[in-house]
């Protein structure tokens, strides 16, 4: 038998499974029910794993102010998608996620996004019927590969395969179908090495056609390969574009994706969105703002490394290095003030949330908190508001779907769609 870490003293244990660990059809309503019935901190015990959840506004103050060293989120998180993603696309990276969201990097960032949505919306026509959360995944793989792939990848005759290899590769599966993730394991990630391959050889023919710079952040990844022999810079520059795009992208189009939901449900929203005047100007990055914090399904995970104290403003708890911290945000973000069940962006003032006033920046989050605040915030809430803006300009959509909901077994990232979403497309 697995001994568990300890915490001491010890809070209530909850009758609660994690979804990799065991059948859990509504990851919400479970966690939600063993808050409700051991109060706003409380420990899961699943698997081998030992968790200690925090709710309460001090506990989950605490919780984000532990220094990484002690508390890491970053080893957490390598868990959760290594259970899907092969060990090798993590390592050697020479150009990791955080290092291309820089104001150096911003205008031609712009360009590519431009680029790439002006392709995708160039697809549709009047009286089309699309599926939102398709649509915005198709465009995902266009913004982002558009922006560290190269542009290239958008004309290649093997676009489509390199988005089915990325699809099949996608490190969020394991928290959007935690359950298949027993399924991956056992065929020993046979099919994310044969996408890994399949996507490794189309970018580098894709790498291979640019003849001379441009000035994009694929210059800035093959100039750090520079010194490898061929074949290892061919695998390397291709890993490090893989997990770029995966790390940016694997949320950004859920995101969208309910970002369009919630604007077709509220067409007066999107003729405010049209006009683009006064306090309105920013209203597209508002909406991908409040449609982000309702889809949150994230389960904000801290490993424990070496004994830590955490104060929920009731206890002080000692926790043994081996366990994990833990929060998650659906039941705070949807519940923690008056309103927030409902869909307004207005309760956004720029980037910072106003309405219900006076919550903890911890109480409610979108791309995360203090240090571990999302590098890719600003090129997200860029690419989806410059969608809504092209997108709501050009076509009206009109709702062929009734009231969406999320999928019930998801624990992590931004929710996807349980069932289709589909809308008919009118050219205004």
């Amino acid at each position: 038998m697995v001994e568990l870490p300890l915490i001491t003293p010890m809070p209530a244990v909850a009758d609660c499974v994690l979804p990799w660990d065991g059948p859990v059809s509504d990851t919400v309503a479970a966690i939600g029910a063993a808050r409700s019935a051991c109060g706003d901190t409380f420990v899961v015990d699943s698997g081998d794993d030992r968790y200690l959840f925090l709710f309460s506004p001090v506990g989950l103050r605490h919780f984000y102010a532990v220094p990484e060293q002690q508390a890491s989120k970053a080893l957490a998180d390598w868990k959760m998608l290594s259970r899907k993603l092969p060990d090798e696309l993590f390592d050697g990276r020479r150009t990791l996620p955080h290092e291309l969201f820089t104001r150096a990097q911003a205008s031609g960032l712009r360009a590519s996004l431009e680029a790439a949505i002006s392709a995708q919306l160039a697809e549709l026509s009047h009286g089309a019927e699309i599926d939102l959360f398709d649509f915005a995944r198709r465009l995902g793989h266009r913004m982002g590969l558009a922006s560290w792939g190269g542009r290239e990848t958008l004309r290649s005759g093997r676009f489509e395969e390199l988005t089915a290899a990325l699809d099949a590769l996608d490190g969020s599966e394991a928290f959007v179908a935690p359950a298949r993730m027993r399924d991956v394991a056992q065929s020993g990630k046979a099919a994310e090495y044969a996408a890994m391959a399949k996507a490794e050889q189309i970018l580098a023919e894709s790498v291979a056609s640019r003849r001379r710079p441009v000035g994009d952040v694929l210059d800035m990844i093959l100039e750090r390969w520079a010194d490898a022999p061929d074949a290892e810079r061919r695998v390397g520059v291709a890993r490090d574009v893989i997990l770029i795009h995966i790390a940016s992208m694997s949320n950004l189009f859920a995101a969208l994706g309910w970002s369009l939901v919630h604007l077709v449900q509220h067409p007066d929203v999107i003729a405010r969105i049209r006009v683009r005047r006064g306090d309105d100007h920013d209203l597209a990055s508002r909406c991908a703002l409040e449609s982000t914090r309702i889809g949150q399904r994230s389960i904000m995970l801290r490993m424990v490394l070496e004994p830590v104290t955490i104060d929920d403003g009731s206890r002080i708890y000692e926790v043994s290095s081996g366990a994990s911290l833990a929060t998650f945000l659906p039941l705070t973000n949807m519940f923690v003030g008056p309103g927030l069940d409902r869909y307004n962006p207005d309760r956004w003032q720029g980037s910072r949330l106003v309405a219900p006033s006076g919550l903890a920046p911890e109480s409610v989050v979108t791309f995360g908190v203090g240090p571990h605040a999302c590098p890719a915030r600003p090129f997200s809430l860029t690419a989806m508001s410059r969608v809504i803006e092209h997108l709501f300009d050009a076509y009206e959509l009109v709702p062929l779907f009734d009231d969406p909901k999320p999928r019930p077994d998801q624990i992590g990232g931004v929710a996807r769609a349980a069932g289709s979403c589909r809308v008919a497309v009118r050219a205004r």
